[in-house]
């Protein structure tokens, strides 16, 4: 079965690739579509974004379906003011608003921000993130608790989830009541057993089939548990390791997702899958250099709070606009790469730069 789900998720890797190329045929830079959008589903509704795990985990470096989070250096940059970047902002006040958070990572106030500070920098806007979950968790709870008992059992989340999906929630409970068949489609089955399987690996011991809201988070936020980040690297080791040795050779991990389509914007799309992901598992995430990633190496790679990767990441950053080669950054530098540090760019950097900080 495990073999079946493997080759299941690439070929729908393929034909999403194949759709995206069709849609996108102006942007030689797009990112492959994600294995959770390679079904052709209707978009979630804000209920079913509530008690539903989400594939795009807020400052963690991996997406639940292993494909990299391209956004994870302005996630931690940026803290949960990452939204208010966007194509469409007012260059000027972007520029005000870059320069008052360079201000705040330039820790010691000698206009240049070291490794040390954008490591501290990165730290707490990643602890932003994992607050930023658990508020949001506390209205999921409520979403799938509404007599409000403090608990959740499996078959309550399982009638609000189908409820969320379209299903007579009052029809659909009393089936699940009398253990009748729900006849649902194969989509929806499949998926409801993952999400059971990731239900009771959130049910911390002593297992009493039920869910409170701290478990809740685990479940919907696998970041905020060692526990659950085991489970979720194991998850997406599964879904790589094609020897079944649990651990991935560099060919396993850039082996998705398959390119099928014989043009030159499919071929430019795998290529920059590979050169990123080639990067990513020799700089990053293969720890002793030895061509084999472990469990335990993704692990300490996908855990957020991870202060020696924070370093590395803030070295990364550095070094890409890092202009005058002195292993920090200035506010100009910073200005000048803008889109890469919050992905949206400025016009004109330079101007009343001195006038503003």
């Amino acid at each position: 079965m495990a073999v079946l789900r493997k080759l299941w998720r690439r070929n729908c890797l393929a034909v999403s690739l194949l759709c995206y190329i069709l849609l996108h045929t102006m942007d030689v830079h797009a990112r492959p579509a994600n294995m959770s959008a390679a079904k052709d589903k209707t978009p979630a509704t804000k209920d079913e974004n509530e008690i539903m795990p989400q594939d795009h985990l807020n400052g963690v470096k991996m997406e639940m379906d292993g494909h990299l989070n391209k956004d994870f250096h302005q996630e931690v940059f940026l803290g949960k003011e990452v939204e208010e970047f966007d194509e469409d902002s007012e260059p000027r006040r972007n520029r005000k608003k870059l320069i008052e958070i360079f201000t705040k990572v330039d820790f010691n106030n000698d206009r240049s921000v070291s490794a040390k500070e954008m490591q501290r920098w990165i730290m707490e806007k990643t602890n932003e993130h994992l607050q930023e979950a658990m508020l949001e968790n506390k209205n999921s709870f409520r979403a799938v608790d509404p007599d409000g008992d403090g608990q959740v059992a499996w078959d309550e989340y399982r009638v609000r989830y189908l409820a969320s999906k379209g299903f007579n929630e009052k029809e659909i409970a009393e089936k699940i009541k009398n253990n009748e068949d729900l006849k649902l489609d194969e989509e929806t089955q499949e998926v409801l057993e993952s999400l059971k399987d990731r239900w009771f690996q959130a049910d911390n011991p002593p297992a009493d089939k039920q869910l409170n809201e701290q478990e809740f988070l685990s479940f919907l936020h696998p970041e905020h548990s060692r526990g659950m980040l085991k489970y979720m690297v194991k998850e997406i080791v599964r879904d790589l390791d094609q020897d079944g040795d649990k651990k991935l050779t560099l060919s396993e991990f850039i082996s998705l997702p398959v390119g099928t389509v014989e043009n030159q914007q499919a071929q430019d799309i795998d290529d920059d899958w590979v050169r990123e992901r080639k990067k990513e598992f020799e700089e990053v995430i293969d720890a002793d250099h030895d061509n084999i990633v472990t469990m335990e190496e993704l692990e300490e790679y996908m855990d957020p709070m991870n202060e020696h990767n924070a370093l590395n990441e803030a070295k990364q950053m550095i070094a890409v606009a890092d202009e005058n080669q002195n292993h920090s950054l200035e506010l100009d530098e910073i200005l000048k790469y803008s889109e890469y540090f919050t992905g949206s760019k400025l016009m004109d950097y330079a101007r009343n730069v001195h006038e503003e900080f």
